[in-house]
């Protein structure tokens, strides 16, 4: 490639770089599912990150030139994303959850649950948001839900609960980063079993339930993410079913139990058809996750020990 027409020559502005990042991405057959949804979408996010711009920065402004010192740096980021086919938010260290920042790297998923939308709302109308005390985020991973709920329960103490240290480190980042440490407690623990006989207004997970052959089918960016958060056996429901089997020991009486189970729903239902779970409706998009309420844990604790069907 020549001088005058090495990209950082021809391309001058940042819708330049928003286009041409765009075309580059389809071009290389990238997946998008962490944060963004499209190619446009992702490339929008990676130049305006890198220029320390806003996501909703107003239209006026696309049609500003770049330094030379910004185009490199944007075009290595591109190229990158390109070559290693991680997720952008192990790139830039940054993830965005519930309309709040997070440090991410590799250590944990990238945050991207529609339980944010959830959140956001107070878990209205499930829960009373005044009688939210205590709170329980299972798999807490970079500490996203945990943290998101502890802004809009503020009289709440949240535990924030991971098998896995290095995900645990992630978590600790991110609650110094939020001044949260005072109500925000990150505990290693193999889903209760660190958790001694304490119980929950609130329980909130969102676990490994990729069955074993869809995750070996997913794209590398998936790959690029910790196992440990994603695969969960055969079915899927390896985890799920330790989460229900001890629910009812660390619900209290009024307590609300909310679990993600994405791509594993129909497997949950065939394994518990007996139990009625309440599949949560999002306006802004996702499924799989379901409420149930301690009284219903209570009364299908006996299904719940078992373990459900076998497939």
């Amino acid at each position: 490639m020549s001088t005058s027409s090495h990209p950082s020559i021809t391309l001058t502005t940042i819708r330049d770089y928003i286009r041409w990042a765009t075309s580059r991405f389809v071009q290389a057959g990238l997946f998008f599912g962490h944060g963004t949804a499209s190619a446009l979408d992702e490339a929008a996010a990676l130049v305006l990150h890198t220029l320390h711009l806003p996501y909703d920065l107003p239209g006026g402004y696309f049609a500003a030139t770049l330094t030379m010192d910004e185009r490199e740096r944007v075009l290595v980021l591109i190229e990158r994303r390109i070559a290693e086919r991680k997720p952008l938010a192990y790139l830039i260290h940054e993830a965005s959850f519930a309309g709040l920042p997070f440090y991410v790297d590799e250590r944990v998923l990238v945050p991207r649950s529609p339980i944010a939308e959830l959140i956001e709302n107070q878990f209205v109308p499930w829960v009373e948001p005044g009688r939210v005390h205590d709170l329980l985020d299972l798999c807490t991973g970079s500490g996203c839900i945990a943290i998101a709920c502890a802004y809009v329960f503020p009289e709440a103490r949240v535990d924030a609960v991971d098998i896995s240290l290095d995900a645990l480190e992630v978590a600790r980042i991110n609650i110094k980063k939020h001044h949260l440490e005072d109500r925000v407690c990150a505990v290693q623990s193999d889903v209760y079993s660190g958790l001694a006989d304490r119980r929950y207004d609130l329980i909130v997970s969102n676990p490994p339930y990729v069955n074993l052959d869809e995750w070996r089918g997913l794209a590398p960016e998936y790959h690029a993410e910790p196992r440990l958060g994603l695969e969960a056996g055969d079915d899927g429901l390896d985890c799920v079913r330790r989460i229900l089997r001890d629910a009812q020991r660390h619900l209290k009486p009024d307590g609300v139990l909310v679990v993600e189970v994405g791509s594993s729903a129909e497997a949950l239902e065939a394994a518990y058809p007996e139990v009625p779970f309440y599949w949560l409706d999002f306006e802004r998009g996702g499924d799989g996750v379901f409420l149930l309420t301690a009284e219903q844990v209570d009364r299908h604790n006996e299904l719940f020990q078992g373990g459900g069907r076998t497939f």
